[in-house]
This record gives structure tokens, sequence and C-alpha cells, in this order.
């Protein structure tokens, strides 16, 4: 069973930059295509940036150009460097890993931009 665990949201002011980590355990392989999803109160969950095993990504509109997404494969783990954040960023953050016939879902980790 894939294990997903996220960390390194927390509270930052408008125009501030966190970095999110997610690693996977329990999976002898790499995942086809990893992701970063978010999910503000009283919305739906929306992908946020994604990035293949090959190493493609591509970013919602409303965080291009301020956020990106990396890998290190060897060590099983997606990051979401995220500047320039705004309050409208504020949500819980889920990592996402897409196998070919499965996926699994992170905890997620709660990132407030409030000032």
């Amino acid at each position: 069973q894939v294990q997903l665990v996220e960390s390194g949201g927390g509270l930052v002011q408008p125009g501030g930059s966190l970095r999110l980590s997610c690693v996977a355990s329990g999976s002898r392989y790499s995942a086809n295509t990893m992701a970063w999803y978010r999910q503000a109160p009283g919305k739906e969950r929306d992908v946020v940036a994604r990035i293949t095993r090959a190493g493609s990504t591509d970013y919602s509109d409303s965080v291009k150009g301020r956020f990106t997404i990396s890998r290190d494969a060897a060590k099983n783990m997606v990051y979401l460097q995220m500047n320039s954040l705004k309050p409208e960023d504020t949500a819980v953050y889920y990592c996402n890993f897409q196998y070919a016939i499965s996926n699994y879902w992170g905890q997620g980790t709660q990132v407030t931009v409030s000032a």
C-alpha cells in the first residue's frame, strides 16, 4: 500500500514563499504522474501542477509563473515551490501519485496566506 505524506504548509504573509514536500512510501515503482491539488473551503479540489515521469510539467493558470513543481525520482518525492503567494492561494494542498492502475492521495497540508 502506497502512502503519501505532505509537509511544509503553514501561515505566510502575502508575497511570501513556501515549499511543500511529499514523500511516497510502500512502492517499488515511480509514479507515472505526480501532482499537487488544492481545495479551499466550500470549493472543489482542483489541480495546481503536474509533472510526468519524463519531467514535463503543466500548471493551472492561477499559479503559472509563481509556482514550480519538481520531483526527485530516486527519493520518490515531489515538491511545490510557491512564490508570490496571494490570499486566494489559501487552501489545503494535497499531493497525488498516479500509477498505471492506481491513484494515491496524501492527507493534505494547510497553506494560509494572510497578513
